[in-house]
C-alpha cells in the first residue's frame, strides 16, 4: 500500500507541475509578438500538456483509485474523501479547460490576454491547498 501511495503522490506532483507551468507558458505566449516565439510556445505547451500533465493526471487517478481499493468502505464513508474526490473532479475539468486553451493557441485563436492567464495560473494553488488539507487533517 505504501508503494501505491508513493506513486500516487509522485504523479500528483507531476500533474500539478504541469498545471502550474502551462498557464505560465500561456502568459508568455499571449505576450509573444513574433512567429518564432509563437511556434516555440506551441511546441512547449503541447509537450507539457500531453507529455507531462496528462500522463500525471491519468496516473494520479489510477493510483488514487488503487488506494481506495484497499479499503473502499472506509474511504467512501469519510466526508473528507468525498470532498477530495469532488475537488479532483473539478481539477480534471480545469485540466481539460487548459487543453481547450492550448488548442486555441495552436490554431492562433487565443482570445485572452496575459492578465487572464496570470489569474488562471493561481487556480491550481487553491486546489492543492484544499486537497492537501483534506487528506492530512481529515476535517470531516
Amino acid at each position: 500500500m505504501l508503494w501505491v501511495k508513493a506513486f500516487h503522490i509522485i504523479f500528483m506532483v507531476t500533474w500539478f507541475a504541469g498545471l502550474f507551468y502551462l498557464p505560465r507558458l500561456f502568459v508568455y505566449h499571449a505576450m509573444a509578438k513574433d512567429e518564432v516565439s509563437n511556434a516555440r510556445f506551441k511546441i512547449m505547451e503541447r509537450k507539457l500538456y500531453f507529455g507531462i500533465a496528462t500522463p500525471g493526471m491519468i496516473l494520479t487517478i489510477l493510483f488514487g483509485g488503487w488506494l481506495i481499493g484497499f479499503n473502499p468502505q472506509g474511504y467512501m464513508q469519510a466526508g473528507w474523501m468525498h470532498a477530495k474526490l469532488g475537488l479532483v473532479a473539478l481539477l480534471v475539468v480545469y485540466h481539460l479547460y487548459l487543453g481547450k486553451l492550448l488548442f486555441a493557441f495552436k490554431r492562433d485563436q487565443n482570445k485572452h490576454g496575459h492578465v487572464f492567464y496570470r489569474i488562471l495560473n493561481e487556480v491550481p494553488v487553491l486546489f492543492l491547498v484544499a486537497i492537501v488539507i483534506l487528506v492530512v487533517a481529515k476535517p470531516m
